[in-house]
């Protein structure tokens, strides 16, 4: 269960967003706690220095009206405000210092010992303690309490460190609570959206499945997201592609097989014949061995096209590098021609424009323009026009076989070049196939420009 991609996408989901939220957390509560770190600091120093401020006045005045120096004030003792002061400001409020600062009375205050903080040094001071009687932590502020400009001890304001705690914990809440909203909505979305990614994977799957066994009409998901409608797309070509290539396959085999057995069952004829001494006369038997060689040297050139096909589509031809005078090598395949042009009075032309030199495999560019040459010659009737040119255009030489066949329709020029097709009807169908692989093996390309009932024309474009 938990190996299934629609199972696990939702989880890396959720897993990246707690992970995320956990660290936003962490940095949202660290952040917070320093803010009321500062804010409960900022809140302390001001009480502290207004409950100070107010205490400094009160003891110089009482002291004032002791030497009948002071006037009289309204501000009640301290002893009273003290609690109304911690009841306002929410705070603990202490005394450390001098016993007994007023005159005369007690202070009120609760008083810590006397050593608690450096009062003396008239400054204020933030600092943590735990007050007598008490196991809590607090946070503390003291301010000085001067007669003039001696401090006589500091007032501290302070609040335990569990309320600023109290704080974080409530935002934790908070977050939790937002988090698992959170969580909840996303693991909604994340179900959602993994089905949507999960359902043409699957289909993808049982159509791989499906081809894996040679059934090539399979169905791909259509409305696919994304990189997957592309993925969809290309497989579908890959099942199509693969389906035609079983069909080539299927065909090259029956091709092969029939184009063996026609040569071999002719031979097998005649040699039985001539073992058997069915053939007596001289003449006879001399075209029995006639037959028997013309159907050998068939199966010879057709077992090397076939090796030559091979090589070509498994990479491991190899291609030589020489010097070829085209214009010498375009005359040694026009005359390979002749006889027949004369013999079937065909109107055969050559037309070199130019004679050019060229790096390439010269037994091998006779080899292509010789195949162009046989098929010009298998599709032009008797009587017809074949012209064989010659040029040399911006880096690049090119030899045009034209004929004046029936021409070849556009629907079938693609399938001209694959081993084993033939619109003429004679030789292999091998010779064109080669041609092309010939001729990207040398770095170059042929060009097929014909139109029905008007002929036409291939073209062999070499790289100088």
């Amino acid at each position: 269960m938990l190996g299934s991609l629609r199972v696990r996408l939702p989880l890396i989901f959720l897993a990246g967003l707690l992970l995320a939220g956990l660290v936003t957390t962490a940095i949202s509560v660290q952040l917070f706690d320093q803010f009321a770190h500062d804010q409960t600091l900022s809140q302390l120093t001001r009480e502290s220095n207004g409950i100070a401020e107010l205490y400094s006045e009160s003891i110089t005045d009482a002291y004032g009206q002791q030497n009948g120096q002071g006037k009289s004030t309204d501000r009640l003792p301290p002893k009273f405000a003290e609690k109304s002061l911690e009841r306002a400001t929410g705070a603990r409020i202490y005394w450390v210092g001098a016993p007994n600062p007023f005159p005369g009375q007690a202070s009120g205050l609760t008083l810590l010992p006397f050593k608690t903080i450096e009062w003396q040094s008239g400054t204020q001071l933030s600092f943590k303690f735990t007050p007598p009687g008490q196991h809590r932590t607090y946070l503390a502020v003291a301010s000085p309490v001067r007669i003039g400009e001696t401090a006589i001890g500091a007032i501290v304001v302070a609040t335990p460190k569990t309320e600023v705690r109290n704080r974080v914990v409530a935002l934790l809440y908070r977050l939790g609570l937002a988090g698992l909203l959170g969580l909840v909505v996303a693991g909604g979305l994340g179900v959602y959206f993994s089905r949507r990614v999960v359902r043409p994977v699957l289909q993808l799957s049982a159509a791989a499945d499906a081809v894996a066994v040679g059934n090539y009409a399979v169905d791909v998901p259509t409305k696919a997201p994304g990189e997957l409608a592309h993925l969809s797309e290309r497989f579908g070509e890959m099942a199509n592609r693969l389906a035609e290539a079983e069909r080539i396959e299927r065909h090259f085999l029956m091709s092969v097989s029939h184009e063996l057995r026609t040569p071999l069952t002719a031979i097998r004829g005649h040699v039985a014949a001539l073992l058997e001494g069915v053939v007596e006369d001289p003449e006879l038997r001399d075209v029995s061995l006639a037959t028997v060689q013309a159907e050998a040297q068939r199966l010879e050139r057709l077992v090397g096209d076939i090796l030559d096909l091979a090589k070509l589509d498994t990479h491991r031809f190899t291609v030589l590098t020489e010097e070829v005078d085209m214009g010498q090598l375009v005359d040694q395949a026009y005359e390979a021609f002749s006889d027949e042009a004369r013999r079937r009075s065909i109107d055969y032309r050559q037309e070199a424009r130019d004679r050019p030199v060229i790096v390439s495999d010269g037994d091998r560019v006779l080899q292509i323009v010789g195949n162009l040459l046989s098929n010009a010659f298998r599709a032009t009737p008797d009587g017809g026009q074949i012209t064989l040119e010659l040029m040399q255009t911006n880096g690049t030489v090119s030899v045009t076989v034209g004929d004046s066949g029936p021409g070849i329709s556009p629907e079938k020029q693609e399938r001209l070049f694959r081993p084993f097709v033939s619109e003429s009807g004679g030789g292999t169908g091998l010779g064109l196939a080669i041609a092309k692989e010939l001729s990207t093996a040398l770095g170059g390309r042929i060009a097929l420009d014909s139109e029905v009932g008007r002929g036409s024309r291939f073209e062999l474009v070499l790289p100088v």
